[in-house]
């Protein structure tokens, strides 16, 4: 992308040129927003002989005659044309024409014919200099394309005027190749028939035509003809997809929820916009403004439903919106399908059945690598196809996507809940020995529950006597203690997810393991206590009302105090006010009055605080700030 703008800022650049440069790309790729947000802006920076150049865009779409072009670049260049329709134009996007200024052109021109002002004579009033000229849409205007060539070579080769050209000349081909289609076959098949090849070939009839009509037409094609005089340099246009869908994407800034899920979720819509291999980043940008209704009416009925499902919905919109706007095969399939049910039969079956083959091919190009395997919303399908929202339908789908998604997590969660409950019992021998390669698995990567590690390894200990398996209980309790570390991390990640067994066991391996428990417990336990402590304690400083509600709801009962530098409490109890210090003591009052078990967790820290504050106070005349730390102290002590 910048190597192609350094080579349209080189062009610029030239002191003279009797050439245009072109910039080819397929519909909906991103051109013109490459015009908009890059290459514009740089070649206005741009400054030659101490000016800076102004660029003129001119959409041709729908364009039908060339005297529309010459108001575009009148208003444009007219150094006398009025300020209010001038600024109309600038405020533009891209500095394009707005219908406004057009239509008051016209109006000026009809009031000319009753004698009240005079017409406008637009092709006498240009003012070219330091001008850059870009052209858009050539391939979308109603006007032979070879006229407006000629029109714009006039600017090129006898003003030397830079001159853009921006168009998908693929379809610029096959319009001028099928400009009086009807003329051209009859041209193409009385010559088949003259040379006696007319249905002679094995080629199909309409191919042999279309052959011939290439033949005879594109090898004497004006547009080339011309296109070689004019055109210097053509270059060919790819996107760069993650700076274009960034864009479309900070659009949605005003929903704020909605502009978060894209940005997480932007490597899925390049990748299924790479494997639809279209280029047409418009029908993304259509696609993102349905996705918008959908994902704002099922948050609205759904508040917390599983970003699994938001992201499913995201990538069945999208791949609706592409079978559909491409004119796929799978945009009648689509329609006929009714439910998610039968969207999963039959790409099941179509790897069996010939003639289903596009729904298997469907789901690997929109659903890989998906967790939710409920894949089909009617309701999407139905609003991007005839845009009528189903309210009622999306309520059903959704519900029933949840129960799916929420069925095949704890069917993947539980496997070794099967040997927990004794499920695994009504299962054939293979059955157990694959059951027991997912669960071993499961402990190997600490999917286990944290707490579930014992009374699971209770259950393989069993398999081992009975020789279920063929492991010793040694190699068991190296997986298993592994396992638990690992499930420690995923599992205990607050303070309320930790608890202390008291269970007592017979074998001597379960009191081993169930002591490991104990081990990693206290070891999380103590970290998370650390965090919280430093989080709690630095509020003191910067929020004490929300310190109080902390110590006397959040950690009413856990021993906060015993993990807590005492030097560094102390030094932030001399930076509060008296009043606050006052209102500490009376805390330590109530937070111990009838919890004798949370004073002996912090007894340790508390007593040496009580004696950091004793001996920064050894002196005879004392502050009121002082008093009450010692007032602290001595609470402290009297408590013990």
């Amino acid at each position: 992308m910048e190597e192609l703008i350094e080579h349209i800022c080189e062009y610029v650049k030239k002191p003279y040129t009797d050439y245009a440069v072109m910039i080819n790309g397929e519909w909906g790729s991103g051109k013109t927003y490459f015009w908009n947000h890059k290459l514009r802006k740089r070649l206005e920076a741009l400054k030659i002989g101490g000016k800076n150049y102004q660029t003129i865009y001119m959409s041709l779409y729908g364009i039908n005659s060339l005297e529309e072009i010459s108001k575009k670049i009148f208003i444009e260049t007219s150094p006398t044309f009025h300020k209010t329709l001038k600024k109309v134009v600038s405020e533009k996007e891209g500095n394009s024409i707005s219908e406004y200024v057009k239509t008051g052109i016209d109006m000026a021109n009809f009031f000319h014919q009753s004698g009240q002002v005079e017409k406008l004579d637009f092709s006498k009033n240009f003012t070219v200099e330091n001008k850059i000229l870009c052209f858009d849409d050539l391939e979308r205007a109603n006007v032979d394309v070879i006229d407006i060539l000629g029109y714009i070579n006039n600017f090129v080769e006898h003003d030397g005027i830079k001159t853009i050209l921006i168009c998908n000349e693929k379809e610029l081909a096959i319009k001028y190749k099928y400009k009086n289609i009807e003329l051209k076959t009859l041209i193409a098949s009385y010559l088949l028939a003259q040379e006696k090849k007319l249905g002679k070939e094995e080629k199909p009839l309409l191919v042999q035509i279309e052959n011939k009509i290439s033949e005879i037409f594109v090898k004497s094609n004006d547009y080339e003809r011309i296109k070689e005089k004019l055109i210097g340099e053509t270059f060919e246009y790819i996107p760069e997809y993650p700076y274009i869908l960034s864009g479309m994407i900070m659009k949605y800034t005003y929903h704020e929820k909605l502009c978060e899920f894209l940005k997480k979720n932007t490597s899925i819509m390049i990748a299924i916009f790479k494997r639809t291999n279209t280029r047409n980043l418009r029908i993304l940008k259509h696609a993102l403004n349905d996705y918008e209704r959908i994902f704002a009416e099922t948050l609205q009925a759904f508040p917390e439903v599983p970003v699994e499902i938001l992201k499913t919905m995201l990538q069945f919109t999208l791949a609706v919106s592409f079978e559909l706007k491409t004119g796929s095969i799978m945009k009648e399939k689509l329609e006929k399908i009714q439910n998610n049910q039968e969207y999963t039969f039959l790409t099941y079956t179509s790897s069996l059945l010939k003639d289903t083959y596009f729904y298997q091919d469907f789901e690997d190009t929109y659903f890989s690598n998906t967790i939710s395997t409920y894949h089909f919303f009617k309701f999407i399908e139905v609003y991007v196809r005839s845009r009528y929202f189903d309210e009622k339908k999306l309520n059903q789908e959704v519900k029933e996507a949840i129960e799916q998604l929420s069925e095949k997590k704890e069917e993947e969660k539980l496997k070794y809940g099967k040997l927990l409950s004794g499920e695994y019992l009504r299962g054939s021998n293979q059955d157990f020995t694959l059951l027991i390669s997912q669960v071993d698995q499961e402990i190997q990567e600490g999917s286990v529950s944290f707490y579930d590690y014992v009374p699971l390894f209770m259950v393989y200990e069993y398999f081992v006597d009975q020789k279920l398996l063929d492991k010793t209980k040694e190699e068991l309790k190296k997986e298993f203690i592994l396992g638990m570390q690992k499930s420690s991390k995923l599992c205990l990640k607050n303070l309320e997810d930790i608890h202390f067994s008291s269970d007592t066991y017979k074998s001597v391996d379960l009191m081993e393991m169930a002591k490991k428990e104990k081990e990693i417990s206290k070891k999380i336990y103590q970290q998370l206590l650390k965090e919280k402590a430093n989080e709690v304690f630095s509020l003191l400083e910067t929020d004490i009302l929300a310190f109080y509600q902390k110590m006397t709801k959040e950690y009413q009962n856990i021993a906060i105090f015993s993990c807590y530098p005492v030097e560094t409490l102390y030094e932030k109890l001399c930076l509060i006010s008296n009043y606050d210090l006052n209102n500490i003591l009376r805390l330590i009052e109530s937070r111990y009055q009838e919890n004798k078990v949370l004073l002996k967790e912090e007894k340790k820290n508390l007593l040496a605080l009580s004696d950091v504050i004793k001996k920064s106070l050894l002196k005879e005349k004392r502050t009121l700030q002082e008093v009450l730390l010692l007032k602290i102290s001595q609470k402290i002590d009297e408590m013990f």
